[in-house]
């Protein structure tokens, strides 16, 4: 038998780095090449990682949601009739140094800890819809409920194994207590100059439930923090009357159902028309990179896709290229790819502005945070009826939206924005006849 590695695949032209939110087989499990090992996530979408090896896995290398490079090994395999990985070996490089070297460190006795028995997991119902594809497709096979399952994975997740090893009413059994050494050394090295800030700890109450963020969840924040870190927003906000589009589509939406088979929502006539803004206002199609503007050539419009426990923003490649017909189907198939869970990874690369539908939740004012590293983000509010005053000096009753544009305001000032929104306006304007949906 050889020693495997088995390392973090190349996830996509952009990704450089992922975690693993879940392992699918255990130190002691036979394997077999193209079964799944692990799940793991980068930028918020989970992939599955099959071996290339018959084998045995031997051990784990890497925790769970921990970010590591591309390239870096999580787990061995041993694997009959193969050759050894090849060891790296790091050099010893030696260092002269004018000032005697310190008094060496005094040895301490390891400290032995026992650790309590892990709780036992919880069993997962249909609710949480927090499923593997493989778990999920397995569990068809053999038409089990997976409500009736208990997971033995991280938070309860049900794994590939509890599926295999499934018996109605069956119990998983506490694993016993286990001993870990902890090797406490006292050292007087000097301070780092930039002492550490640690984060305070949020005081809790015997009630209150401590649940682990997982691997979407952390991405998520990770992507967030670093924007608002990063990127100076500023924020601006226009009203546009649209009633030429309530009525388009009330018009055509029939029609368009019957012969497309989906819905014509509101939504694609804000991405066309923010689209068409797009190529008269190149600045906006930027992203800020130390000091210098990329001006991109393609326009991907990433657009914001909820479920009921994250956003993903999946991308239209290359969107000025679609009718308004062809983004109403391609917004279709993203947002069914997010919430089916088979949304794949080159989906949600290469985004260069962001598009988001907060009408959609009853919103009719907000400020988003920007899909770093692109310059702004648009947030589309929910079309309401209103009394407007008309150019006559009269009133009239018009369908209106609120248009929420935040900007990275090293690229962009308010004098770009408002041409951009001017330009989105018009835009809106121009739809009338069933002959603009293609």
């Amino acid at each position: 038998m050889a020693i495997k590695q088995i390392k973090m695949p190349n996830l996509g032209e952009s990704v450089t780095e992922a975690s693993v939110v879940q392992w699918l087989v255990q130190p002691g499990d036979t394997v077999k090449r193209y079964d799944p090992l692990v799940e793991v996530v980068s930028d918020k979408v989970t992939t599955e990682v099959p071996s290339d090896f018959d084998g045995v896995v031997k051990e784990h290398l890497i925790e769970l949601d921990t970010d590591v490079p591309i390239g870096t090994p999580f787990m061995t395999l041993d694997v009959e009739g193969a050759e050894e990985d090849p060891v790296e070996v790091v050099e010893e490089v030696k260092v002269e140094a004018a000032a005697p070297a310190p008094a060496p460190t005094p040895a301490v006795e390891p400290v032995v800890v026992a650790t309590p028995a892990p709780v036992a997991p919880v069993a997962q119902g249909k609710a949480s819809g927090r499923f593997s594809p493989a778990v999920m497709r397995l569990a068809q096979e053999k038409n089990i409920d997976l409500a009736q399952v208990v997971g033995t994975g991280k938070d309860g997740r049900i794994t590939r194994k509890d599926i295999l090893n499934f018996t109605p009413g069956a119990a998983p059994v506490a694993a016993a207590p286990v001993q870990e050494t902890i090797t406490v050394v006292e050292t007087s090295a000097p301070a780092a100059s930039t002492p550490a800030v640690e984060a305070t700890p949020v005081a809790t109450t015997s009630g209150d439930t401590v649940v682990a963020a997982d691997g979407v969840r952390k991405a998520i924040a990770k992507k967030m923090v670093q924007s608002v870190n990063e990127i100076p927003h500023a924020w601006i906000m226009v009203e546009a009357d649209v009633t030429n589009i309530v009525k388009l589509r009330n018009e055509v939406k029939n029609d368009f159902k019957q012969r497309e088979g989906m819905t014509l929502s509101f939504f694609p006539f804000f991405a066309k028309a923010v689209v068409q803004a797009m190529k008269t206002n190149p600045k906006i199609n930027t992203s800020w990179d130390n000091g210098n503007i990329i001006y991109h050539n393609d326009i991907n419009l990433s657009i914001a896709v909820t479920t009921d426990e994250h956003l993903f923003v999946p991308v239209i490649h290359n969107a000025d290229n679609y009718s308004l017909a062809g983004l109403t189907k391609e917004i279709n198939r993203l947002a069914g790819d997010v919430r089916k869970g088979s949304l794949a990874s080159k989906d949600m690369q290469g985004g260069t502005f962001t598009l988001n539908n907060t009408g959609s939740l009853g919103s009719v004012q907000s400020m988003g945070i920007i899909n770093h590293p692109q310059a702004a983000i648009l947030q589309v509010e929910s079309i309401n009826k209103r009394i407007v005053p008309t150019a006559d000096g009269g009133f009239k009753t018009a369908d209106m939206v609120n248009l929420c544009l935040s900007i990275d305001h090293r690229i962009l000032d308010g004098q770009q924005a408002s041409q951009f929104l001017k330009d989105i306006k018009e835009n809106l304007a121009r739809f009338s006849a069933a002959s603009d949906i293609y």
